[in-house]
């Protein structure tokens, strides 16, 4: 990975790609879930209007959620809501947050108002990561303003650069006019298939595109991450062996790895 600067403590982590169908939530919810299960004290905010992180928690009480925060109706203290995974809670969405694009451009500092409302929580935490919305639009731009880095999962398929030099764009312009401090966490490629040569293909592409930012570990294709959801729970509590469930354990032990190097450079 690239130098990077230091870490103010929680790592917030914006998992963020325009593009839908990448394993963008998947990735939100076993990572978290995995960065959990080492210990570390993690919020999961669903930012997302299909609320899909949320249904994959098993959290039905959805009552205060992110929506209502980012309208001003509850505070961050509230909607965070505890989940079947020790050390791990949650912001739940519904769809009312679809609506939460059009009132966000109603309000002072627009691009500000999820930063200001998670301020009084932010502290408690050691890993906050947000499941963004499949779009750039107010939404993202608000994950991108409070977070400090920006994880990226990246579907093997023949578009992937394409979609990806949009993105970092966008993340470059975040950062030139709205928050210096955001970076690329990192690239993570989800539904990978080695058999197949366009999947290998577009992982050698995208390695020799973004180096060292594309992380180690690979998300395979894995049916059981796919059913996990319907039962309420993430992979690592549906099949804690299959697969899928193990890459996201050495992905957020590549996540820790990676940003304790960060700060020991920071320190020396």
């Amino acid at each position: 990975m690239p130098d990077k600067m230091t870490y103010a403590a929680p790592y917030i982590i914006a998992i963020a790609n325009q593009k839908g169908g990448v394993g963008k939530t998947t990735t939100a919810v076993n990572l978290a879930t995995a960065m959990a299960a080492t210990g570390k004290k993690t919020l999961l905010i669903d930012l997302d209007p299909q609320g899909n992180a949320s249904t994959g928690l098993g959290i039905q009480n959805r009552v205060i959620t992110s929506y209502d925060i980012l309208v001003g109706r509850a505070n961050a203290i509230q909607a965070v809501q505890p989940t079947k995974v020790p050390h791990l809670f949650l912001i739940p969405a519904t769809v009312d947050l679809s609506g939460a694009e059009i009132e966000l451009t109603q309000m002072d500092q627009m691009h500000y108002v999820l930063k200001q409302a998670l301020q009084p929580i932010l502290g408690q935490y050691d890993y906050v990561f947000i499941d963004c919305p499949p779009s750039l639009g107010l939404l993202t731009l608000n994950a991108l303003c409070v977070a400090t880095r920006v994880m990226v999962p990246l579907q093997c398929e023949f578009f992937a650069l394409e979609g990806l030099s949009h993105l970092l764009k966008t993340v470059r312009r975040v950062r030139q006019k709205l928050n210096p401090e955001l970076d690329i966490q990192g690239i993570v490629l989800t539904m990978v298939d080695r058999r197949n040569k366009l999947s290998r293909q577009v992982e050698d592409d995208v390695r020799a595109f973004m180096g060292e930012q594309v992380y180690e570990t690979v998300i395979p294709r894995n049916i059981r991450i796919s059913e996990a959801p319907s039962h309420g729970l993430p992979a690592l509590l549906y099949d804690f062996h299959s697969p899928g469930a193990r890459a996201y354990v050495y992905l957020a032990r590549e996540l820790i790895r990676q940003n304790d190097q960060a700060l020991d450079q920071a320190a020396a």
